[in-house]
């Protein structure tokens, strides 16, 4: 068997998902072919890799490349985790927009920065969709993990020609989260969890046999460290009724209420975590991270080898998909599909993130119904961006990106529509090299900022909670952090609560 991983220089995401493979007895004789633009950091990733696997014994093989479709050619499953444009790009999603006052603390999902993602990744998912139609072996499926999860995987679905899955952590997370506001183990908790990607909302929460959805706002309220690093979420659920997948910081900034002014975000967010909401604070912890990881690499590269032992696989769902398809074991998790009437109140051809089985017969969705109209209303508001975007990437409409943009709940509850008009236009020519269809407008958009009059912008801002990016050699003062942030800058297998 092979399996293809694009982008490969993603520490986190590719050593996580090689180990887990691994771990399958079934599975030790993989091929995987290791494919980055940058060579260098694919390089480190194998190393490490190679020193576990010979270690180990096994007769997997590893490939390197820069040649994505040499690295698809003949391969079974291709697993995606790219970010294009790297940080560099990264940086003017938060930057541009915090200038006219969208204080993000993500941005690679919705907002300016989640769209403008969506519109340097589409071009290169479409790409790899490309390559797998005709070179890959036939039945090969296409597992995404990078973001914007829905974006991408509608992309691939609609217009790639393959089959397609989107997987995403958010709900193992949130999973374990619930289960310690109730003081129990997440395997003596079952969910069920249904919405779109980083807006899927656990609709039905049990321990044996009774049902604790109603329960859950108390417990979080009187839980010691929740209560105090979920006010967003905790929020959510009071007003909503149920409890959303995603973190605290990412699920405050696709909605209009809990960002829009900069003097009310100190109170809704909690800086013991990036991931609860400082401003930037997935562009910092990522920069810091791969800084790390270059300058401690001969450190990881020491370390006593990787141990494939099955009680240290993660919950990424990626292996558990490929073992359930490879060997007929029955696997449930939840997984970005295709609507097609599994949420009945959702578009049917939408991106959606329900339940699902995976056995030989491949992955089989189970159905929803309808979600309670509050949560379906929110993710419907996502589901329009999404929609605006996808189409905007496929034929480069800046009328159609700047519509999007619009449509965002936060950009929307801050920004006028000249300010939107204007930042959009100043985010496509800052990005222009990773924007190949929007080649014939970016001159466009360049000449009318040239031309004027703009609209005032504030380039001193600095969000209204931002943290100070440390360099290496600050890192080194704390060397065990240094290194944690490096292995989860990603976001590989953040799959339970700090």
């Amino acid at each position: 068997m092979k399996i293809a991983i694009i982008g490969a220089g993603s520490v986190g995401f590719t050593r996580t998902l090689v180990r887990d493979i691994l771990t399958v007895p079934e599975l030790r004789e993989t091929q995987f072919a290791l494919m980055d633009i940058n060579l260098r950091n694919a390089e480190m990733v194998a190393q490490l890799l190679d020193k576990d696997i010979s270690a180990a014994g096994f007769p997997a093989e590893l490939h390197l490349t820069t040649d994505q479709r040499e690295a698809i050619s003949g391969a079974n499953y291709v697993i995606c985790c790219i970010r294009h444009g790297g940080l560099e790009a990264f940086a003017t999603d938060v930057e541009i927009p915090l200038a006219y006052g969208v204080d993000q603390c993500v941005g690679d999902t919705l907002g300016p920065g989640g769209i403008m993602y969506g519109q340097r990744h589409i071009p290169v998912i479409l790409s790899i969709c490309k390559d797998i139609r005709e070179v890959a072996e036939p039945g090969c499926l296409f597992l995404n993990y990078s973001n914007p999860m829905a974006m991408l995987t509608w992309a691939a679905a609609k217009h790639g020609g393959v089959d397609v899955v989107g997987l995403c952590h958010g709900v193992q997370g949130g999973h374990h989260l619930i289960a310690s506001a109730f003081g129990l183990k997440k395997q003596e908790v079952d969910v069920i969890c249904a919405g779109i990607n980083h807006q899927t909302w656990y609709v039905q929460i049990r321990h044996q046999g009774k049902d604790l959805t109603g329960e859950l706002l108390a417990a979080m309220e009187a839980h010691p460290t929740i209560s105090q690093t979920e006010k967003v979420r905790i929020d959510m659920l009071r007003r909503f009724g149920y409890f959303s997948t995603e973190s605290n910081g990412h699920l405050s900034e696709y909605v209009p209420w809990y960002r829009k002014r900069p003097e009310d975000i100190p109170q809704w967010i909690d800086t013991s975590s990036w991931i609860n909401g400082e401003t930037g604070g997935y562009l910092r912890v990522c920069t810091e991270g791969r800084n790390w990881f270059e300058h401690d690499f001969p450190n990881w590269l020491a370390e006593v080898p990787y141990d494939f032992a099955p009680e240290k696989r993660s919950e990424e769902h990626g292996s558990f998909i490929i073992e359930g398809r490879e060997t007929g074991r029955v696997y449930r998790g939840h997984f970005n599909r295709v609507n097609c009437g599994t949420i009945s109140n959702l578009p049917s051809d939408c991106i959606i993130e329900a339940p699902g089985y995976v056995d030989g017969n491949g992955i089989q969705m189970t159905v929803v119904g309808d979600l309670p109209l509050g949560c379906a209303a929110v993710c419907s508001a996502s589901v329009s961006v999404q929609r605006l975007a996808v189409e905007a990437a496929m034929h480069g409409d800046v009328d159609l990106l700047k519509q999007a943009m619009m449509l965002d709940p936060l950009t929307g509850a801050v920004c006028d529509p000249r300010q939107i008009w204007q930042m959009a236009d100043e985010l496509l020519v800052a990005q222009a090299e990773w924007l190949p269809q929007y080649a014939a407008e970016i001159p466009n958009a360049k000449a009318r900022l040239d031309r004027g009059p703009l609209v005032p912008t504030n380039r001193e801002n600095r969000g209204a909670v931002r943290i100070h990016t440390k360099t290496v050699e600050e890192m080194e003062q704390g060397h065990s952090a240094g290194k944690e942030t490096a292995g989860k800058s990603d976001k590989a297998g953040m799959t339970s609560p700090s």
